[in-house]
């Protein structure tokens, strides 16, 4: 009877241009929801690597493949490494953040006046590179400290603002089982691990690889042309 309501002009309109174009929608989605998808980040918890106004790429078959729309695994063929940029449902309040993985199952973690042990270990930090830092605004530079913090098997540039108060020492805490331990590069303005816990695996969307672009806020959200496709890693080191 609802067929028999719309005019055969109508009909023909639905085949020939909506239907296609819902299906072509829904194979569009279904590959940003399992394959590949990106992540605007609108806080800078993650300086000098993420900046305010970045869309980062996210690889969501880093580690595993999931049914569409949904956090079930289907087939996993990695796990998350130690230095890795992942993008993850928060379990506060299922908000997507980015954040780098400090923390592998089993691990113990510790934070001592900004020095990060892991297992017992102080981790080792080297003066910053010149360039770290040139993007972020002048007084942020004269506010903040940087250096290279050497993670086993990874390095990464990391900031700390004395000026905030903050969560500079912390724990040690194990990581549980299939769990890991999250912490942003911007260690004294960042909402993570140390807050809300550690994230299970299957709250983790996928691997943060590189910048597809960048808009700074505070210059009428005017480009940043030199992060463009810039890997992480590089785009917050020189």
């Amino acid at each position: 009877m609802k067929q028999a309501l719309l005019s055969p002009r109508v009909r023909q309109y639905w085949r020939q241009e909506i239907r296609p174009i819902l299906v072509m929608a829904l194979v569009l989605f279904s590959i940003r929801s399992s394959l590949a998808d990106w992540n605007d980040v609108p806080t800078g918890s993650m300086k000098p690597t993420i900046l305010e106004g970045d869309r980062v790429f996210v690889n969501k078959l880093a580690y595993d493949l999931k049914v569409p729309f949904t956090t079930w695994h289907l087939a996993e063929w990695g796990n998350p490494q130690r230095g890795d940029i992942v993008v993850f449902y928060s379990p506060k309040d299922e908000t997507r953040l980015v954040k780098r993985v400090v923390g592998l199952p089993g691990d113990v973690i510790e934070l001592r006046d900004e020095q990060l042990i892991i297992n017992g270990k102080p981790v080792e930090y080297a003066p910053a590179g010149t360039g770290v830092a040139e993007q972020l605004s002048a007084d942020e530079q004269l506010q903040s400290q940087f250096a290279t913090e050497q993670l086993p098997t990874h390095t990464h540039a990391v900031m700390a603002i004395p000026s905030l108060p903050a969560k500079r020492t912390f724990g040690p805490v194990q990581v549980p089982a299939g769990q890991y331990f999250m912490m942003g590069d911007n260690r004294d303005n960042s909402f993570d691990s140390r807050f809300f816990g550690t994230v299970q695996r299957k709250r983790i969307v996928g691997k943060a690889t590189d910048v597809v672009l960048s808009l700074d806020k505070t210059e009428g959200w005017l480009p940043r042309a030199g992060r463009f496709f810039k890997p992480l890693d590089a785009a917050g080191a020189n």
